[in-house]
Parts: structure tokens; C-alpha cells; sequence
């Protein structure tokens, strides 16, 4: 028998369809690999400045990433914000002279976005529903409806966790300066992470809903 919530949001989809596929993983990982593999090649051949060929390795990955995107119609303000992160990662490797410090920008980013999802979650402007609502072309009507505030503020998180969690496997990794498990982590463990976000935080929203409620796509008014 169907319930009356399936009745009620037949067109709902899922976060996983609204937040986009995998391409976004992907164009972040790239980068990431090839300073890794260059910096691990140079310095085993014993050539100087491995971290000045790292970095060079990560920036022509990126533009070069960058470039498909752009060919295949991808939004221009992504594709060079993705750019423009690679090139300040590099560029602070180059000026320390440390290899670890190229994840040191992604650290202090995971830092601040913790906070800043914790933040929005307890002033009731949680990031899940204006990211999804700006999606949807809803702007802030869904603030309208009490039921996806609080469902949203519940979603959200999901996502102050896996931040949380980021820094907990990066922040000893750092510290000891292991490069090659700063890039293994940056390549598999954040992915994922976003990937059980995505997962766990769709049934943490629908289940803030009433039976009754119209779905993510149709926000009430009191």
C-alpha cells in the first residue's frame, strides 16, 4: 500500500540529482593527483625544486580541466573559482617551500565551512536550504515554510559532520607532513564523505516533513 507521503511528493528528487553528478569530484581530485605524482617522481630523481614542478603539474591540470569544462558549457564562475583554489594552493607550497602546506588552503577552508554550516544552522539560515533553494530557483521562499527549516537545519548537519571528519583525518596528516596520505585523503576520503553527506542528509529532510507536505519543490506559507 502506498503511503500518503509518496502520494504527496511524487516529483521530489533526490539531493544526489539536484546537487549534481560526479564531474565535481573528479575536477577536484585531478589537480590534487598530479601535484602528488609529479612531486613524488622529482624528488626520487633527485631533481631540485620537486615542489616547484609539483605545483606547475597541479595549475596545468586545473587549466586544463578548466578548459573542457568551459567547451562543454560549464558555468564560467565555477570553473575559474576551481581554478583560481588550485593556483592559491600552489602558490603557498611555492612560498613556504613546504609540500603539505598545498593542502594547508583546503584545511583552513574545511575549518571555516564547519563553522560557518554550524552558524547558519542555529540562526535558522541553514546553507543546505539555500544552496538547494537557489537550485530549485526558489531563492528563500522555503524560509517561508517552517517545516523545511527545520528540515533543512536538521539536513545540514550531515555536512558539519563530514567537515568535522575531514579535519580529524587532515589535520594529524598535516602535522606529520605526509604528503602522499594528504593527497591519498584529498582524493578518496572527501569524495566520499560529500557522497554520504549527499545520502544521509535526503532522509534526514524528508523526515522532517509531514505526511502531508508538498515536497521540497513546493515550499508552504504559514
Amino acid at each position: 500500500m502506498t503511503s500518503e507521503r509518496e502520494h504527496a511528493t511524487p516529483s521530489d528528487p533526490g539531493l544526489a540529482e539536484i546537487l549534481g553528478g560526479r564531474s565535481g569530484a573528479v575536477d577536484a581530485t585531478a589537480p590534487v593527483v598530479a601535484f602528488v605524482l609529479v612531486w613524488l617522481l622529482v624528488d626520487a630523481s633527485g631533481v631540485a625544486s620537486s615542489i616547484r614542478w609539483a605545483a606547475g603539474a597541479a595549475v596545468v591540470a586545473a587549466a586544463a580541466i578548466a578548459a573542457f569544462r568551459l567547451a562543454r558549457g560549464g558555468r564560467p564562475r565555477a570553473v575559474l573559482l576551481g581554478l583560481l583554489g588550485v593556483a592559491a594552493a600552489a602558490t603557498i607550497a611555492l612560498y613556504t617551500g613546504r609540500a603539505e602546506d598545498f593542502f594547508l588552503l583546503q584545511i583552513v577552508s574545511n575549518m571555516a565551512s564547519a563553522l560557518v554550516w554550524a552558524v547558519s544552522i542555529v540562526i535558522r539560515w541553514p546553507l543546505l536550504g539555500l544552496v538547494v533553494g537557489g537550485l530549485l530557483g526558489q531563492r528563500t521562499r522555503w524560509r517561508r515554510d517552517p517545516d523545511l527549516v527545520r528540515g533543512y537545519q536538521r539536513a545540514s548537519w550531515a555536512w558539519v559532520a563530514q567537515y568535522a571528519v575531514r579535519l580529524a583525518v587532515f589535520l594529524p596528516l598535516y602535522a606529520a607532513e605526509q604528503v602522499v596520505w594528504l593527497g591519498v585523503a584529498r582524493a578518496v576520503v572527501s569524495p566520499a564523505l560529500v557522497a554520504l553527506s549527499v545520502l544521509v542528509s535526503w532522509p534526514l529532510l524528508r523526515t522532517a516533513l509531514p505526511a502531508d507536505h508538498p515536497g521540497i519543490r513546493h515550499p508552504r506559507s504559514p
